[in-house]
């Protein structure tokens, strides 16, 4: 089978997109091919496959699966790249819509200079942090700043959803930490039901902060939108941050903007880019 694909990347988070708008025969075939289709080497390579469908409660669907062919119920990168593919391919003719997902329609905002979209504002709804909802095995109804012990080392974490679980771990410098060890120690921790999403964050000053994520599924990734979110939530919650901040969150792959607003709603900015289209057989 040909199929017709499209490679983007928000900040370096890079999925291949396959558009089923008009025909989702394809879904099963192509979620068996996932892992062969993300593989670097063999493969087009990317974090994860991505389908564009139509919705009968949005102007239109997302489904986003890992590289390990497992679903997430949200991906902060993946719906900024299809709301730009969308707008751009004329799907749509208006720069304020929503788009469905596992974890809920998201209000989507464009901007547009030269009919092209620069830049993606997305409405990612409220955060979670009751520890039964992300969710984490705790006796305490949150996990703010709560002692996890690998190797008799203590990591402070603190769980946030964003419709995804996520465990924020400050550290003094990102780029020390070995992600390739703790990364799968966290995301397979025996408190964690559905595997976490783990984000080292650095504070660089009051209004930013750098953060590398481990993936559940995927491992290091060079961004994650749910995961900047999470980050920002969480330094609210530790009280380093206010709400209604605009706080920049460094990535490996780029940079996005977060903002903790008092109505619990968090909104994320950020870029989306075209890498190439192209056909593949599978």
């Amino acid at each position: 089978m040909l199929l017709d694909f499209i490679k983007m990347e928000g900040a370096g988070n890079d999925y291949i997109y396959f558009n089923l708008i008009a025909d989702n025969t394809n879904e099963d075939i192509i979620i068996q091919n996932i892992e062969k289709l993300c593989d670097r080497h063999f493969g087009i390579g990317s974090d994860g496959v991505v389908f564009v469908l139509k919705s009968d409660i949005s102007d239109f669907k997302m489904r986003m699966f890992n590289s390990d062919a497992s679903e997430a119920s949200m991906c902060g990168n993946a719906i900024r790249c299809v709301a730009k593919y969308v707008y751009e391919n004329k799907y749509i003719d208006k720069e304020n819509f929503s788009i469905e997902t596992l974890s809920g329609a998201k209000n989507i905002s464009l901007e547009v200079l030269n009919k092209e979209v620069i830049n993606v504002l997305v409405d990612m709804g409220n955060p979670e942090i009751k520890s039964e909802l992300i969710p984490v095995i705790s006796n305490e109804p949150t996990f703010i700043n709560k002692s996890i012990y690998l190797d008799g080392v203590e990591y402070r974490v603190t769980c946030v959803s964003m419709g995804n679980p996520h465990a924020v771990i400050f550290v003094d410098n990102v780029d020390n930490i070995d992600i390739e060890s703790l990364g799968p120690r966290f995301e397979k921790n025996s408190i964690f039901p559905r595997r976490t999403n783990t984000e080292f964050v650095q504070f660089l000053d009051e209004k930013s902060i750098k953060m590398r994520v481990w993936e559940r599924g995927s491992g290091e990734t060079l961004a994650c939108g749910t995961g900047a979110c999470a980050c920002v939530v969480a330094a609210v919650l530790n009280d380093v941050f206010k709400k209604d901040q605009k706080i920049k969150v460094i990535l490996k792959g780029g940079t996005l903007e977060i903002t903790y607003l008092s109505s619990e709603k968090v909104i994320m900015s950020g870029p989306a880019r075209v890498c190439f289209t192209g056909k593949i057989e599978i």
